[in-house]
């Protein structure tokens, strides 16, 4: 993403009272990316990914925007307790939880609505066993959402593509295990999950790397065709045991991908909304930058060096670059290679560096989308050139949930 100096000039303005470090979302650029999402999703409901905004004051305007967006999609149990007293509805869990303590709490708090409870993700019987064994005599059926691998298996199955989560792979294998669920009283099956990593979270289009996006595109488009007819097998198995509410796929690099699958009834999203930097490279959509990190320079160590206090907000996954944040305004920055994003201190160089002066504001984009939230204890939103709110992240309401 090519940034303006209108951009920087506008965002000047709407921070000019405000001390950094902080964060921030542009709103327009925001409810410009979820409309874009809403499009590609062809009028299937859009269920929000709460671990890629992680601020409670965000979720609520996002599900208040638009009927298209329903319901959210959580990271943990604890998480999911916690959005359910705050009044929100129709929550999803998207992991296995290992939580009894709130297993527990989930149970006692079902009792008299089930059916208005967080559905919990399962992949195992051994899940089914360690819910079954935190139920007392008394409580409701705990819903469940069976999670199925949605990877992609060439040369026979020798070759894994996509991240490594269920081990239900087949129609047989989600068949088995929905009629393990429902031969437990305790335990209802009401959900389906498929993601697709692979192609939802992989930029086809990696910078400066031509044949490796071409490996990408055949990939995807391989792993899209074999999971259409795998994913709607798996989910005529599991109906012919139990009805489903609810057949959860896709990410936001898959909307309209996953969209046109038949059985599919909502597509997860999330990360598209704040538009981090793993978005800036797909060939089918584009997205506005609406998320960010302001630092103030603090030194000038020499010619051509600004250096920006803090910095080193690295996103999760493997160990490379793409991980790393990356300065964005002004235009003309860039981390140094022997240094990156530093704990304490991020030095910058690049045209635009001696420009730089004590006290100058340098504007970054992180890597990944809500992880952003974990070091910051409010988010100011902004809309055109000024800031119109601030809000607490999960972190600013003392909510640390991993």
């Amino acid at each position: 993403m090519v940034p303006s100096a209108d951009q920087h000039q506008r965002l000047e303005r709407a921070f000019e009272q405000i001390e950094p470090p902080f964060a921030f979302v542009d709103l327009e650029a925001m409810w410009s990316n979820g409309a874009g999402m809403l499009e590609r999703a062809a009028g299937k409901p859009i269920r929000v990914a709460s671990k890629s905004i992680r601020c409670r004051p965000l979720l609520e305007r996002i599900l208040a925007r638009d009927e298209r967006y329903r319901g959210l999609l959580t990271f943990t149990l604890p998480e999911t307790l916690w959005l359910w007293e705050q009044g929100f509805e129709d929550l999803l869990l998207a992991y296995p939880t290992a939580d009894a303590g709130a297993l527990e709490e989930l149970a006692v708090r079902s009792v008299g609505n089930p059916d208005a409870a967080p559905i919990v993700i399962v992949d195992s019987v051994e899940h089914l066993d360690l819910i079954e064994s935190v139920l007392g005599p008394g409580a409701a059926p705990v819903r469940l959402c069976i999670d199925v691998d949605a990877g992609w298996w060439p040369l026979g199955g020798r070759l894994k593509v996509g991240p490594k989560r269920s081990p239900v792979h087949t129609p047989e294998q989600a068949g088995a295990l929905a009629r393990e669920i429902e031969r437990r009283p305790q335990l209802r099956l009401v959900a389906l999950m498929a993601y697709e990593g692979q192609i939802a979270g992989v930029g086809d289009q990696p910078p400066g790397r031509r044949f490796r996006g071409a490996a990408i595109r055949f990939m995807q488009r391989r792993s899209a065709a074999e999971l259409r007819e795998r994913r709607a097998a798996v989910v005529a198995a599991v109906s012919e045991v139990a009805e489903l509410e609810i057949v959860n796929g896709g990410g936001t690099g898959s909307v309209e991908l996953t969209a046109a699958e038949d059985p599919v009834t909502e597509i997860a999203a999330g990360s598209g909304f704040f538009a981090p930097l793993l978005f800036d490279h797909y060939s089918r959509f584009s997205l506005a930058p609406a998320a960010g990190f302001v630092l103030p320079v603090v030194r000038r160590p020499g010619p051509g060096v600004a250096t920006a206090l803090g910095g080193g907000y690295l996103s999760s996954g493997s160990a490379d670059p793409a991980r790393l944040p990356e300065p964005w305004l002004p235009p003309g920055l860039k981390l140094d290679p022997e240094e990156g994003a530093g704990e304490v201190q991020t030095p910058l160089i690049g045209a635009a560096a001696n420009e730089l002066r004590i006290g100058d504001r340098v504007y970054f984009r992180h890597g990944k989308s809500g992880e952003l939230c974990e070091r910051f204890d409010s988010l100011y939103l902004v809309e055109g050139a000024e800031v119109v709110d601030q809000v607490p992240t999960y972190r600013g309401e003392g909510q640390t949930f991993l």
